[in-house]
């Protein structure tokens, strides 16, 4: 099962690189090679169990590849997060650890997985763990930029429709997600964590899509097809990026929940897999909501609202800048 994991994680690498060629406008700035070059150093002194690269490999490599990527996405399109907007992407790292520690909260009961291999509690093991916390939400949002800016999937489909009833319906559905791995018995909680997996998307994107943030019910809405995508497609990725980096590190997680656990590939039951790609939806609709929080607590006023071109260039969710539209002059 290591040689299938491999080889899915190598072909998917390819896919980007073969991407990047593709459609690059320009070379790849500086920061893109120094993470390749980070990347590649930290992984052989993590592979010959140097500190703290064997504890620490998983926040290290996903910064590197964080910075490749966020330069993939400039040499492409000659816009990225970082770039564009530092300060917002400063605040992506740090939102991104409470919003995993939610996660984290959940964990404590249902007994999904577990750490390994990491220093004793102290001021090293917490400044670990909020180091790789915080490279979650950045990890998946620039692998979405960087398949947008790919154009693999057709941005304008067909509009599709919710009625308030179903956006009330998904809103109910959502809280129940959430609330059943908390109130039924633990050793029927442990099977559910696909629950939680699921219930913030429809919790939280129908009021995102209600107060005019960005959504995936907007999108829909408008007849754009791509985020969605494009978000699911990011999962994926990272989901055999983060289990393939994870797989030698010292510093490690191991899955113990009660589900095909001899049929692991790297340290993830085969079918587990499958829920990085809502976990990508989930990033996505959580951190809307706690960006657009964050502003009314900090009297920053509410947040751009979804709509055309003009939102697009407020969005801190999209890194792809719309193309100026031309105006016929008289």
């Amino acid at each position: 099962m290591i040689w299938l994991g491999l080889t899915i994680t190598l072909a998917t690498v390819g896919a980007l690189v073969i991407g990047f060629l593709r459609h690059r406008t320009r070379p790849l700035p500086v920061t893109g090679w120094l993470g390749i070059a980070a990347f590649a150093v930290a992984a052989v002194l993590m592979l010959r169990h140097v500190e703290p690269f064997a504890t620490w490999f998983t926040p290290i490599a996903w910064t590197c590849y964080i910075l490749v990527a966020d330069s993939a996405v400039f040499a492409i399109s000659g816009h990225s997060r970082l770039r564009d907007s530092p300060l917002e992407f400063a605040l992506l790292w740090l939102l991104s650890i409470p919003l995993w520690l939610v996660f984290e909260a959940y964990n404590l009961r249902l007994a999904n997985w577990t750490y390994v291999g990491l220093p004793a509690p102290g001021l090293a093991r917490d400044f670990g763990f909020a180091w790789s916390f915080a490279t979650i939400t950045p990890g998946i949002f620039e692998t979405s930029d960087l398949v947008t800016v790919f154009k693999w999937f057709r941005r304008e489909s067909e509009p599709l429709r919710f009625s308030p009833t179903a956006r009330a319906v998904m809103i109910a559905a959502g809280a129940a997600m959430l609330l059943l791995p908390v109130l039924l018995p633990e050793r029927i909680a442990a099977y559910l964590f696909v629950l939680v997996w699921l219930g913030f998307i429809f919790l939280l994107d129908p009021v995102n899509h209600s107060v005019g943030l960005p959504s995936l019910l907007g999108d829909f809405e408008r007849g754009h097809r791509d985020r969605f995508y494009s978000l699911l497609l990011s999962g994926w990725i990272c989901g055999w990026l983060w289990e393939s980096w994870n797989y030698k590190a010292v510093g490690k997680w191991h899955y113990v929940f009660p589900i095909l656990q001899d049929y692991k590939i790297f340290e993830m039951p085969a079918p587990g897999f499958l829920g990085f790609l809502p976990f990508a939806l989930e990033c996505f609709t959580m951190y809307t909501t706690a960006r657009w929080i964050l502003r009314l607590l900090t009297g920053a006023g509410p947040a751009p609202r979804q709509g055309g071109g003009s939102f697009q260039r407020l969005d801190p969710y999209i890194s792809v800048k719309p193309e100026p539209t031309s105006v016929a002059t008289p």
